[in-house]
Parts: C-alpha cells; sequence; structure tokens
C-alpha cells in the first residue's frame, strides 16, 4: 500500500472545504492509505495541481462559481491524460443527472454526510489504487 493518497478539494467556500476534510477524516477506511489533501478555490489552481500530478482522486464542488464542479468535471475527463476519479458535490439529488452529463465517477449531496462520504471516497480510492498498481 502507498503510504498517503491525495485528495484534491476544489469549492470556492472555505466551509465546504472543511466539511470534505472533517468528513473523510485522516483515513476514510482501513484498506486505503492516509490522506493528504491539495485544497483548491479557483479553476486555474485545479489544472496546476493535476499537471503537477500525484492527484489520486478529485472531490469538486458542483455549487462553486464561477467555475462550477460539473463543468470542471467534463473539461478534466476531456483533457487530463488518466484522470483521477471525480466525487461531485452535488446541491440537490434532483442534480444527479448533471453528475452523469459531468462525466464524474461517483456523487453525493451537500450539506456533506460523513458516513456515505467517507465510503463513497474510499471506494474511489480502493479503484484508483487498484488500476495503479
Amino acid at each position: 500500500m502507498q503510504p498517503t493518497a491525495t485528495v484534491l478539494v476544489y469549492s470556492d467556500d472555505a466551509n465546504t472545504r472543511e466539511q470534505v476534510r472533517l468528513a473523510a477524516g485522516r483515513r476514510p477506511a482501513a484498506d486505503v492509505p492516509p490522506l493528504e489533501f491539495v485544497e483548491c478555490a479557483t479553476l486555474p489552481a485545479v489544472l496546476t495541481a493535476l499537471d503537477s500530478g500525484g492527484i489520486d482522486v478529485c472531490v469538486l464542488d458542483g455549487e462553486t462559481a464561477p467555475a462550477g464542479g460539473m463543468g470542471v468535471c467534463r473539461q478534466i475527463k476531456d483533457e487530463v491524460f488518466h484522470c483521477p476519479p471525480v466525487l461531485l458535490l452535488i446541491g440537490r439529488p434532483q442534480d444527479a443527472w448533471l453528475a452523469t452529463w459531468s462525466r464524474a465517477d461517483a456523487a453525493v449531496t451537500l450539506p456533506v454526510e460523513p458516513v456515505e462520504f467517507a465510503d463513497t471516497l474510499a471506494a474511489l480510492l480502493r479503484n484508483r489504487l487498484c488500476t495503479d498498481a
């Protein structure tokens, strides 16, 4: 198992980024590595972080402005080679179809429910780490 997993968290709202960090904890499941977080509040910061490499999972806030997480997800799925899995934060359950349009690998609603979020994040990490092995 690798020593840590890096999670990119994109939101223009510092409180949302904090919700994600707290819900994920240091390790969302026993069979995934401890987490490190890269926080981004702008699209250019997301693209720079992804270009640098080492991101295992992206958590994108669909409610971010001006570049919403759904559009960012679709863009990075098109433009980033070997794009990490994306967990999209959506405002309402009815927005799940938009998460599908954006090509997100998973979606959870805001506010973040810690158990659901940690389980979903751990599943994406497992899949990513198995694929990279």
